[in-house]
């Protein structure tokens, strides 16, 4: 058997493979006998059908089932004999021999994996939010859940902002009634954004039982293309306006958020521990975000075009699949639209290995059991949800990769300037 390795363009190989006929004959025999001795086969009793027979009949498909082994396991040792890093698939071709047809001849087309250049990142700076949680974090955070659970009660105050207003609506452009114009008992919080704004704000300081005419402008990238950028006359007759009722934070409000003894103190210390594992989730997101943008800036690689190709595939059907389950009508999905993201995924997916691989770096035992135990905090039985992570082989590699992650980001940051941000809890939170 030879296998003479070819380099062509970037990172495609291509591996030419010869296989003997005697050799691939012989195996081929061998498996028709193995076959004849249980095969059924119509006019013979269970395993008396003669050779020759069997092998009319099941010949070309041994063949060809012998015949890629065969390929598969000569691939596999010339590329173990030429040290090679495969990506992706190789493509077989039949080769025409010259001479006697004593081989069958194959060549085999594939990609090796590139090599990546990471510059110093001595010089790369990276900012990390310092966020300090005070009472008033976890005050507000109350408010949030007490405005969930929140009532309303008509009032014959007139709207203000956070109120309940039913109203009848009827909407004209160019003194036309349009599609989706007209509506009756139709209810909205002023400032949800549930509403145009300015459609919103006409709403405040109306009372139940009053009237109003005017005017909204839609934006020129409206939704509905025949309101894009036009202007509309609406008439409103408020039905009613409910004002928001708050619940005590006492021990039934404490007991519906899960605290069993309606204890307000546990509660709180339960909302302190929640945040401030959001905050650690939400701080290394930023820095991970950055580190991945650094480390994208200092590297140089190829990138192997098959792993590209199957990183695209992989998220267009996932795309669909996310569609489907959600019950959105499927639009036609290219390649084009997941090329750039794939490229991205792919880059940053050899980068990272590099770094793992050079700087020797492992997920502790320890370190997944802690990802692991703040992924199931989050649930009602923590220990239950551990359990599901521990007993299967793929969610313990994704919480792998995960850990995998932390350490190449600590590792980058290391080697990088870090600035340490004071920051609010509301800022890190995106609402500042």
């Amino acid at each position: 058997m030879q296998a003479n390795l070819e380099v062509l363009e970037g990172l495609v190989r291509r591996l030419d493979i010869s296989v003997p006929v005697d050799q691939l004959e012989t195996e081929v025999q061998n498996r028709l006998k193995r076959l004849a001795r249980n095969v059924k086969m119509a006019g013979f009793r269970p395993g008396k059908a003669p050779l020759a027979a069997v092998a009319r009949q099941h010949g070309p498909g041994v063949r060809q089932e012998v015949l890629g082994e065969t390929l598969q396991s000569r691939f596999g040792e010339a590329v173990q004999s030429h040290q090679l890093k495969i990506a992706g698939y190789p493509r077989f071709e039949p080769k025409v021999s010259p001479g006697a047809a004593t081989e069958i001849a194959f060549s085999a087309s594939f990609e090796v994996y590139p090599e990546v250049k990471i510059e110093p990142l001595a010089s790369g700076k990276l900012s990390r939010p310092l966020v300090t949680l005070g009472e008033a974090d976890i005050s507000k955070t109350l408010e949030v859940l007490q405005k969930q659970r929140r009532s309303f009660a008509s009032t014959s105050e007139a709207a203000a902002e956070g109120d309940l207003v039913k109203f009848d609506f009827q909407g004209t452009v160019a003194g036309e009634a349009f599609e989706g114009g007209k509506g009756e008992d139709h209810a909205a919080v002023i400032g949800e954004g549930r509403l145009l704004k300015k459609f919103e704000q006409n709403l405040i300081g109306l009372k139940a039982g009053e009237n109003k005419s005017f005017d909204v402008s839609f934006p020129a990238d409206y939704a509905a293309p025949n309101l894009a950028g036009k202007t509309a006359r609406f008439e409103v007759q408020i039905k009613d306006v409910q004002v928001a009722v708050l619940p005590a934070i006492d021990a039934d409000f404490a007991r519906a958020l899960g605290v069993e003894d309606g204890n307000v103190d546990k509660l709180r210390a339960e909302v302190q521990s929640n945040l401030e594992r959001e905050v650690k989730r939400r701080v290394q997101t930023k820095l991970k975000e950055q580190v991945m943008e650094l480390l994208l800036a200092k590297s140089t690689l190829d990138l192997p075009k098959s792993l590209v190709a199957l990183e695209t595939d992989r998220l267009m059907k996932m795309t669909e699949a996310d569609m489907q389950s959600r019950g959105v009508q499927t639009m036609k999905l290219t390649a084009d639209m997941f090329t750039g993201q794939a490229e991205r995924r792919v880059r940053l997916g050899l980068i990272l290995a590099e770094i793992v691989q050079a700087n020797k770096l492992v997920a502790q035992p320890e370190q997944i059991r802690t990802l692991i135990q703040e992924q199931a905090q989050s649930y009602e039985e923590p220990e239950q949800v551990m359990q599901w992570y521990y007993q299967n082989p793929d969610r313990m590699q994704k919480i792998e990769s995960l850990a995998l992650e932390e350490n190449v980001v600590a590792w980058v940051a290391g080697q990088a300037q870090v600035e340490d941000v004071v920051t609010s809890f509301d800022e890190l939170m995106g609402r500042a």
